[in-house]
């Protein structure tokens, strides 16, 4: 009777658009997250492009209880993001700039639904699979490299994850973050399998930027899925060093 009983919800479930099943580290990339922090014993995240603290959220919900250091250069998102963090003394929001391969100004492009603001220009694919995300503003930012911002939050010998979501932008952000990477434990990317933005490097790229910086591709979690079609446009990869 059970098992006839919860077979009758789950399908009532599915019908209206959810699943019930037990969270593992198998269906959850949350878990599988927090495997990978706990295993390499990072101490230290690194958010870059944190939007309204999403990702660091879901952190702190799977467990995880160590440093954030977010950067957001959006206006909105940014007085989002400090209020999501005002109640945790080890969430840091860095001053409002943007992230590259340079020291200077840099104008950005505000997504509808915010998460797929960038620098560079959108492309047809990424509007098609979510009308929302077109832009609808602009925003002129200071420009900065990692390399030169990152000491006045983080010390030496941190465990430290680099987290980097720039929507296209990853490869500059990376290249502003030569030295920042010799001292880092893992790094977490937005990783594209097709053009989405102007100008950027898609995956087999990336690889090959992260492998000759001394990293390896540990995971790959779930991303950005076209709802028309099923093909995965974008996934997150964390990568550890070798």
């Amino acid at each position: 009777m059970f098992i006839r009983t919860k077979e009758a919800i789950r399908r009532i479930l599915r019908a209206a658009g959810f699943d019930l099943r037990r969270r593992t580290i198998q269906v959850s990339p949350e878990l599988q997250l927090q495997a990978i922090l706990d295993s390499a014993k990072i101490d230290t995240v690194i958010d870059v492009g944190a939007n309204e603290g999403q990702y660091a959220a879901a952190l702190r919900a799977s467990g995880y209880r160590g440093r954030i250091i977010s950067y957001e250069p959006l206006r909105a998102a940014r007085e989002r993001l400090l209020r999501a963090s005002a109640r945790d003394p080890e969430w840091k929001v860095a001053e409002r700039f943007a992230l590259g391969d340079r020291d200077g100004e840099v104008e950005i492009h505000v997504a509808g639904n915010s998460v797929s603001s960038s620098i560079l220009p959108m492309l047809g694919r990424h509007e098609a699979a979510a009308p929302e995300s077109r832009y609808i503003a602009s925003e002129v930012t200071p420009l900065r490299r990692l390399d030169s911002v990152l000491p006045d939050y983080v010390s030496a010998g941190a465990a430290v994850l680099l987290k980097v979501d720039t929507q296209g932008y990853e490869d500059r952000v990376l290249a502003g973050a030569r030295e920042t990477l010799k001292s880092v434990r893992a790094v977490q990317l937005e990783l594209s399998l097709t053009p989405l933005y102007e100008g950027q490097l898609l995956l087999p790229d990336m690889l090959k930027m992260l492998e000759s910086s001394g990293f390896r591709l540990h995971a790959l979690l779930p991303g950005f899925v076209d709802p028309a079609t099923g093909q995965t446009l974008q996934v997150d990869g964390i990568f550890l060093r070798r």
